[in-house]
């Protein structure tokens, strides 16, 4: 783990690696302007390398990650979450625990499908969380919003701050996160953000150069790590 994160400052434009939960729990309340995690889907994925995404195969992490992100994140802020479709009474159970109420719905269609069973599935999906009294954006985005495919390479991780594996593969479920989330800035900082750096289970680093204050918490190169949320702060 790097940086200091005994105040709301110190955290910013740093990657801490390790059990997110016992991360998010050094970090102040009601400090965080905005959260994006993509998290285990609790469906012990397996990538065609064999390769795996730690606590995949289980929900003891869930509750605690969702209590302490809600915890952070400041009152009338936003969380974005990507979840597991089939588990969705499992995400959606932890998420009014935490206290979040459940505000919209995103959907990032691909161009390709991951695997095909009953169907085709070319898509992942987000809810838009809130804590307490938000406002309402003046430009809402669609909640359908394409992702672009990456070849299964992330060009720009290593300029990004490398959470990338060697010769730039992104890790099992990883997709780069600057193309489908840059309109979240409207959640984070009244539209004048665009979030392109950002660190979750499935979402890589995006190119630098935004200047904004943000804090990933990462897991390491072989999946470690209980949940990666992307945390913002103004």
């Amino acid at each position: 783990m790097t940086g200091n994160t005994n105040t709301a400052t110190d955290f910013r434009n740093t990657i801490l690696n390790g059990d997110s939960v016992q991360l998010m729990r050094a970090l102040p309340r009601n400090a965080v302007d905005f959260i994006l995690t993509d998290p285990p889907y609790l469906v012990n994925y397996q990538g065609r390398d064999g390769r795996k995404v730690r606590n995949d195969d289980n929900a003891r992490w869930l509750r605690p990650a969702f209590n302490q992100m809600h915890r952070v994140l400041k009152w009338g802020g936003f969380a974005v979450s990507f979840y597991g479709w089939n588990r969705i009474d499992l995400f959606a159970d932890a998420w009014k625990a935490a206290g979040f109420r459940m505000v919209g719905h995103i959907v990032f269609r691909k161009s390709y499908s991951s695997s095909s069973r009953f169907l085709r599935y070319e898509h992942e999906s987000a809810y838009l969380l809130a804590k307490g009294n938000v406002t309402p954006p003046a430009k809402p985005i669609p909640d359908v919003l394409d992702m672009p495919y990456s070849g299964n390479t992330a060009p720009d991780a290593k300029a990004g701050g490398g959470l990338a594996s060697p010769g730039g593969s992104l890790l099992p479920g990883e997709w780069p996160s600057a193309g489908p989330v840059r309109g979240f800035g409207f959640v984070a900082g009244g539209g004048a953000a665009s979030w392109t750096r950002l660190a979750g289970h499935g979402t890589g680093p995006g190119a630098r150069g935004h200047g904004d204050p943000s804090a990933g918490l990462a897991r390491g190169r072989e999946g470690g790590g209980v949940s990666r949320p992307f945390l913002s702060t103004r």
